[in-house]
């Protein structure tokens, strides 16, 4: 199912250990299942920046049916222990939260 208008939409900016990418990536992904299966999920990616001298840096998008369902799962125990795995590859990032306001497509 995909984003559509009225959704909210989480952007992570992960900046990852250089080197460790292979690793982040395979973590994120055995996680990912824990996001995808919520039923309030419309769906969730990992991209990788295609800027030269950013090749450690990653964008997750995770579009929800309504924000409290989005707060109420990353508060939740399994987010908390996928997060904490994720930890050690991270140097840093940041977080936006938004309401989709138009979808075309």
């Amino acid at each position: 199912m995909a984003a559509r208008t009225g959704s909210f939409r989480v952007l992570l900016t992960v900046q990852v250990k250089p080197g460790l990418e292979a690793d982040f990536e395979q973590v994120w992904t055995e996680g990912s299942k824990e996001v995808t299966a919520q039923a309030a999920n419309l769906g969730h990616t990992l991209a990788r920046s295609a800027k030269d001298g950013e090749e450690s840096v990653y964008y997750v998008v995770s579009d929800w049916t309504d924000q409290q369902s989005f707060l109420a799962f990353e508060s939740s125990p399994e987010h908390i222990k996928h997060r904490e795995k994720l930890h050690p590859y991270r140097t840093g990032g940041s977080l936006a939260m938004m309401r989709m306001v138009e979808v075309a497509g």
